[in-house]
Parts: structure tokens; sequence; C-alpha cells
């Protein structure tokens, strides 16, 4: 017999381990992992039931959840991806598609989708809002997010007010909440919370882009610097500046903020979407309730403030990511997440027939419910843009005109 031959016999007797094929080496590394990034308002919230029921039902693989603060999640994800290193499914927003398209960041997801049991129970109108321009599916619907009008019953009722309808009956209302109430001379609550900082475009685009301002016109041309929508702006702006049915802290007012100032009584009426309801409740019973946003003078806009999640290209696990993506957006599992959300399942199959004035004014909306523009610069326009041109203009360092050019000028680039 050669040396050789001997030489693996003996190794065959004392370690056999060694060219077995289902040691436990082996079955680590089969093990997939998926790196999945999100977010929740309130940071308590618990994604582990989901993790370890997905687990559970697709053994083999791994869930690495990682909990993203809201204010740097944008330029965190967009930094992973210019870097080469972004999670395999993130939560997304719909107005980060274009630049994340542009940057052949996502995977597709059409072909998973057309063989996923679950599609035909998401509702048809979410597909439509998330398929991109050029007709691909690359956002997988996780929930619906419509923001509508909360308003303080308990000081509409002390003052004998009806919910204003339209923008001239919500003024009108806004300047009768506006008072001070305990007659030492100076206001102490305000008609209306507005978030004049990052993240009050939906503010803005309730009343503006209502009341004839549009990013694009049917013919592809801007439709943001017309006296219409110029005048529009003029309005909103003047809500501060000129009629000071806002706090004076309204330009640099986020979120935490124009919440706490309804809870506490500060201010009567704000926007926000369900997500807020919770707490809102809880703080107040009664005394808070909902309704659409009102009328401008071309119709009706309010945000459809979606989220959902994405896979992304350079994931090594494409089906796992998927399947993690799928399981969300599955009836029962997306249940469980929109009771920690506390936003609406895109699940036909979930709608409640006993909704609650919250639900119900979420789902009265969603016939006039809005988009931003599938555009590149719609994430920047959102993220940094907006934010500084309205506190520009809420200072009057900048006229409405000027601000409008400058968003006109921006997606034009």
């Amino acid at each position: 017999m050669k040396k050789s031959s001997i030489l693996v016999l003996v190794l065959l007797l004392i370690c056999p381990a060694l060219f077995a094929g289902g040691g436990s080496e082996a079955s680590e590394a089969e093990e997939q992992v998926v790196k999945f990034w999100y977010h929740f308002d309130n940071p308590e919230t618990a994604l582990n039931p989901l993790i370890e029921k997905f687990e559970r039902e697709n053994p083999g693989i791994r869930i690495e959840a990682e909990r993203v603060a809201w204010d740097v999640y944008n330029q965190k994800l967009l930094t992973a991806v210019a870097g080469g290193y972004p999670p395999d499914v993130a939560q997304v927003k719909l107005w980060w598609q274009p630049q994340l398209v542009e940057m052949g960041a996502l995977l597709p997801l059409g072909d998973y989708i057309a063989s996923w049991d679950g599609k035909d129970d998401i509702y048809e109108n979410v597909w439509e809002l998330t398929r991109y321009t050029d007709g691909k599916q690359y956002y997988m619907p996780l929930q619906m997010v419509i923001l509508y009008l909360y308003y303080r019953q308990d000081m509409f009722d002390e003052l004998g007010l009806e919910v204003p309808k339209t923008r001239e009956e919500f003024l009108d209302t806004a300047k009768k909440l506006t008072r001070d109430t305990d007659g030492d001379g100076v206001v102490d609550v305000y008609g209306f919370g507005i978030r004049g900082a990052r993240g009050g475009h939906d503010w803005w685009g309730t009343f503006v882009l209502s009341s004839g301002a549009q990013f694009f016109d049917k013919n592809g041309n801007s439709g943001l610097t017309t006296p219409e929508a110029i005048a529009a702006n003029q309005w909103f702006i003047d809500l501060y500046r000129v009629h000071k049915v806002s706090p004076p802290t309204t330009p640099s007012d986020g979120f935490k903020e124009i919440i706490a100032n309804m809870i506490s009584g500060r201010t009567a009426m704000t926007i926000h979407h369900l997500g807020s309801a919770a707490q809102m409740e809880e703080a107040l019973g009664d005394r808070i309730s909902a309704a659409p946003v009102p009328r401008g003078t071309e119709g009706y806009w309010t945000s459809f403030g979606d989220e959902e999640n994405a896979v992304f290209a350079a994931t090594k696990v494409p089906d796992a990511a998927f399947k993690w993506a799928a399981f969300l957006a599955e009836a029962e599992n997306n249940a469980i997440w929109q009771k920690s959300s506390g936003q609406v399942s895109i699940n036909k199959s979930n709608a409640r027939a006993d909704a609650d004035r919250f639900l119900k004014a979420t789902t009265d909306s969603a016939d006039f419910a809005g988009v931003l523009p599938a555009h590149p610069g719609t994430a920047e326009f959102v993220e940094s843009l907006w934010p500084a041109l309205m506190q520009q203009a809420f200072a009057g360092e900048i006229t409405s005109a000027e601000m409008m050019q400058a968003i006109e000028d921006h997606f034009a680039k």
C-alpha cells in the first residue's frame, strides 16, 4: 500500500469529522443572515415577536435587525449604499425611491411578487402608488400612513365650533381658537400647530398643493410659480407671520413638539397620522378627535406618507431577504406590525368594520391622498431644501415667490 493511502486511512480512523459532510460548522456556514434596518416613532417598540415567528417558520434564516433613529435614517442609508454595505432589507419612504433607483441600489421584486401568494390581499391602490415610473416594483408594501386633522374636541365644544371643511373655514376656526385663556395679555393657546422643521412639507402640501400649486402639470411643466401657486404659499406663510395662529416656535417645531403642544393644550389643531393616535388618546381620552383635512381652493390633498420595505441589490441573500419582506406584508404578521407602528394595514383582509374615529379619518382620506413626484430631487426637497426655505420664509428673509422659484429650480435640475 502506498504511504499516501495509509495516511488517508489513518486520518479517517482518527478524525472522521474532518471528512463528514453534516458537521455543525457546515450547518452554521449555511445559515443565511438578513440584515434589516427599521424605525418606529416609539423607540420602545419591540420587533422581537415577529423575528422569532419568522425564524421558527424559516429555519436557516436569521434576522439581524437594527433600529435606526429617524433623524439620521435617510443619510445613514444613503451612506451605506454609496459605501457598498447597505442592509439586505430596509424600511423606506416613497420619496426616496427615485434617488435609490438612480443609484442602482434596489432589487426589482416583480418576479418574486408574481409568485407570492399574498399579492392579491394588498390594496391595488397601494401597488399603484408604490410602483415606480419605469413600471417596475422595487418596494414591498408594509403600511399605509395617511395624514389627517387632529383637533381638541374639548376646545371646539367650549367655543361652539364645527370642524372646518374648507380652507377659509379653517383659518376662521384657527383664529377663534388662538386666545389668551388666563387673561394675562399673552396668547397661551394657538389654533394650529405647524411642523416648520423637517417633515413639515406635509402640512404645507395640505394647503398649498390643494390650492393651485403642483410640482408638474399634465404636460410635465412646473406648476409652482404660477400666480395661484405663489398665492397659496403666501396663505400658508401668513398663518404664522400675519395671523399668528401657530406658536412662535413654529419654524423649529418637529414631530415631538407638535404632539406635545396638542397634549398640553398649547395648540388646538395639527396634522399627523394614525401613529400618534394611541399617545394622544392615552393622554386626552375623548378630548381629542380627528377628521379629514380641509378642502383647498382646488380640491383636497393629503399625504400618502407610506412606509415600505426594499430589498437592496447588493444583498447576497436575495431569496431570504424577499421572504422577510413578504412575511411582514402577510395579513397575520402585518396586523402584528401595525399594533407596534400604530398605522394601517395594507391587507384587505385586515380591514375593520368597527373603525374608531382615528382610523375612520384615515380611510375617509384615502381617496384624495397623494404622493410627492417620483423625481431624483424629491428626497433632498423633503430632507433639507423645504425645511431651509420654509424657515427663511417664516422669518421674512425670502418672499413666497422666491421660495417657490427655488423649489422649481431644484426640480428642474
